[in-house]
């Protein structure tokens, strides 16, 4: 039995339209938060973590070769000028002060024995006893022996005063901050035993980028505020690092302070450059959930109000100021800028602005359920 043709017709509609794609579904509208450009003032300032230092720090060390026997001062401990801070073992150079004192008694009395040949001598020439020859060779003797005593003399002087190198002896008062050697160390003459900062004038030491290196003139204002309390204290700027550290690439800035009011040494503080001060400069300012990330650029959904649309707006950043970007550039006042669900847009994408939820009001509670209690049966009891 074969099919009639207008069957097979209405079986081949049927089989296309099964097979034919069904319509793209609309892209979804979808709520987005925006705020209306504007400018504002720039709060923030540049701040820099810093250290308070001495002015002058010094390395101490033996001026003589030896081995440490004792360390008399300990880190953080206030020294003051003369007091010892470590002795060297003074067996050797007390062996050779010796040996030096007696170069020193043998030089003595060569000397005095040429000496009494030449009176001799002179005597004898007096007499015409021995030739003018003669008796320049005994002046010449003598010269000799005068020129060694005075050579062991110094010797010996330089031998004592090495013997009293042994002892390491703060040259100035102040704090000792470090200590480079201990008790049983051999130490080559010069070797840092101890540093000490001295007492006196006292710096704030931190470091800037290079691109803010030369907004910071030396005599420029700072205010030096501590962590542990709210006290600023004005500095000024001393003195700018010619050249860049070679591996975080900022320049040192050394900032003088009042030694009474400065912090304790080594007190970590904040210093405020007031060069790199912006307060009160009308900026734009944009939440960071604003922006989103457009290849190489930094951009931004500006809302098109007409259209409901929104469109990619390249943008320029300048820096932050506390939570949020100062924009450059791209952006004008009265714009609307997307600031939530940036990362769900596309280009002309339809969206509606988003409508926070009014809480309804709470329901009334509900009644209580009535009791009742049944009759009682006739004979119980209650």
């Amino acid at each position: 039995m074969t099919a009639s043709p207008r069957f097979i017709a209405l079986f081949l509609v049927a089989a296309l339209a099964a097979c034919s794609k069904a319509p793209p579904a609309e892209e979804p509208v979808r709520a987005v938060k925006v705020v209306t450009i504007g400018t504002s003032a720039f709060g923030s300032q540049a701040e820099f973590s810093g250290e308070v230092k001495a002015r002058v720090e010094s390395r101490i060390g033996f001026r003589v070769p030896g081995k440490i026997i004792k360390r008399q001062v300990d880190l953080g401990q206030h020294v003051k000028a003369g007091q010892v801070l470590a002795q060297l073992d003074p067996q050797d150079l007390r062996l050779a002060a010796d040996a030096a004192r007696a170069q020193s008694a043998a030089a003595l009395t060569n000397r005095d024995l040429a000496l009494a040949d030449l009176k001799r001598y002179r005597e004898l020439k007096a007499q015409n006893f021995i030739s003018g020859a003669e008796l320049e060779r005994r002046e010449t003797t003598y010269k000799a022996a005068q020129a060694q005593l005075e050579q062991a003399q110094a010797q010996q002087s330089s031998q004592g005063n090495q013997a009293s190198y042994a002892t390491l002896v703060a040259d100035v008062s102040g704090v000792v901050t470090a200590i480079e050697a201990e008790p049983g160390q051999v130490l080559t003459a010069g070797t840092p035993v101890v540093r000490i900062a001295q007492d006196g004038a006292r710096d704030v030491v931190f470091a800037v980028p290079e691109d803010r290196a030369g907004l910071v003139k030396v005599g420029s204002a700072v205010g030096v505020r501590g962590w542990s309390d709210d006290r600023e204290i004005d500095g000024v700027v001393r003195e700018v690092a010619a050249s860049a550290d070679p591996v975080t690439r900022t320049f040192t800035v050394k900032v003088a302070i009042d030694a009474a009011s400065a912090p304790a040494l080594g007190s970590t503080v904040s210093a405020r450059p007031r060069a790199l001060a912006h307060g009160g400069v009308q900026v734009i300012k944009l939440p960071l959930s604003a922006l989103r990330q457009d290849g190489p650029n930094s951009a931004v959904w500006v809302l098109d109000k007409a259209s409901m649309t929104v469109r990619s707006q390249p943008v320029q950043l300048a820096t932050a100021d506390g939570n949020e970007a100062v924009v450059a550039g791209g952006l004008a006042p009265g714009m609307q800028v997307v600031v939530a669900g940036v990362h769900v847009l596309s280009p002309n994408q339809k969206v509606s602005l988003y409508e926070p939820k009014v809480a309804s009001a709470p329901a009334a509670p509900a009644q209580g359920a009535v009791r009742t209690v049944a009759p009682a049966a006739p004979g119980a009891t209650r």
